[in-house]
């Protein structure tokens, strides 16, 4: 894998061949994944899985997302493509996950060996190779089932409760102060395992349970993402925003009285407010229109419900803009940083007292056209041998209360918990 800028060297050559695969043959996607190199990006049972490491780059500082924007421009064109199926995701893909800060911004994009995809009825397999094109590839075959974890402890992170809640304390009186509107605040929780742990097990449990969000694993970090920062497909646009956010309980009845006080929270809409208008006003130099909703619907998740609003868009510069360059556009959003953002992001670095890494950064998937979908990096963790480093945030407003943060960024936790099998 290149290190450092692309431009400092050339990018690989690679010969492409894409071929239709048997819908009705091809099992569970995420059941394909091997223990080695995996990476996947899932939702519904659709999706991308691949592995293996054809080519890739680790970008850092502020300019991680141009410079590997350029190297995957480079890569692209020096790649031969053969592509009998043509839909998106297609041909030459590389999956990407990019730090949220800019110091130190280690960031990676990685082209697979082997991609298979689903798309409704339509499935395939993509064979990468830097020696000449390759043969046809066989039909992917399930790989044997992952191990649980075993003697799973957890830990606090960088700080514990009664810490954090001081340090949401201390952002709502800045805010109250007049220093800022909104900021977001993370917290992380730390995971140890007895034996190094196979990313496959959560992976599997996350896709399963957490459907309609998107399951995601790039170079060791993992989750179910509900928030879709950006989708560029064709000429359009989209981005799913999520902010202001509420527990279940479990009890249908009481959940649907949630929703609706959620739906009507000063506390919540404001919040989803500086996000929703923080997505359109980058979203604006590069579309021709948008669509941007009236009110927020409540996105109900098996853990929590979110506010959401999805903004749609037709671009005009996409000869020229890849969904990576849109997705460093919107990075960071008043959903992960806060607003004003500058504001926002320097107090995160003052208070929040833990690095990010990649945490609530862009990760997902391109292709040679520039078309790709990119998430934000949330309801994630990052493994790393036997250990495991989870994290969760919460949106902070004026009238933010510490306790009900806290509260909140536990059940934010839950999903890779859950999956992990504690």
């Amino acid at each position: 894998m290149t290190q450092g800028a692309p431009t400092d060297r050339p990018a690989a050559s690679l010969v492409v061949r894409t071929t239709a695969l048997d819908v009705d043959r091809l099992a569970t996607l995420v059941d394909l994944l091997p223990a080695t190199e995996p990476v996947a990006w899932l939702r519904r049972g659709e999706g991308l899985v691949g592995w293996g490491s054809a080519a890739g780059v680790r970008t850092t500082g502020a300019h991680r997302f141009a410079d590997a924007d350029a190297w995957w421009s480079e890569t692209t064109a020096r790649a031969v493509v053969r592509d009998d199926v043509g839909e998106p995701g297609c041909g030459l893909v590389c999956f990407g996950t990019l730090a949220f800060a800019d110091d130190p911004g280690d960031s990676s994009l990685v082209v697979p060996e082997v991609v298979v995809g689903r798309r409704g009825d339509t499935a395939w397999i993509t064979t990468i190779s830097g020696g000449g094109l390759a043969p046809a590839a066989d039909h992917p075959e399930p790989t044997d089932p992952p191990p649980a974890p075993v003697g799973l402890t957890y830990s606090d992170g960088h700080r514990n409760g009664d810490e954090w809640m001081s340090v949401v304390a201390d952002a709502v009186r800045r805010i109250n102060a007049g220093d800022l509107e909104k900021v977001v605040l993370a917290r992380d929780l730390v995971a140890t395992a007895d034996a190094d742990v196979d990313v496959r097990w959560p992976l599997r449990r996350l896709a399963a349970s957490y459907p309609t969000c998107w399951t995601f694993h790039v170079d060791g970090f993992f989750g179910a993402t509900p928030e879709l920062l950006v989708r560029r497909e064709r000429g359009l646009v989209t981005s799913r925003v999520l902010a202001g956010t509420i527990r279940r309980t479990g009890d249908d009845a009481r959940d649907l009285m949630l929703a609706a006080t959620l739906a009507r929270s000063s506390k919540d809409l404001e919040e989803h407010e500086y996000a929703v208008r923080s997505v359109v006003d980058r979203f604006e130099p590069h579309c021709s229109s948008m669509n941007v909703p009236e009110a927020p619907f409540v996105l109900h998740l098996p853990n929590v419900m979110h506010l959401a609003t999805d903004v749609t868009g037709v671009v005009h510069d996409a000869g020229t803009v890849s969904s990576l360059a849109l997705a460093a556009a919107l990075h960071p959003s008043a959903a992960v940083g806060g607003h004003p953002t500058s504001v926002a992001v320097d107090l995160i670095a003052e208070i929040e007292g833990m690095p990010r890494g990649r945490y609530a950064g862009p990760v997902g998937w391109m292709d040679a056209t520039g078309d790709g979908e990119w998430g934000i990096g949330l309801r994630s963790a990052v493994v790393s041998g036997p250990t495991v480093r989870l994290f969760a945030g919460c949106g902070v407003v004026g009238d933010s209360d510490p306790e009900s943060e806290l509260a909140e960024s536990s059940a934010k936790l839950v999903p890779v918990r859950d999956a992990l099998g504690s």
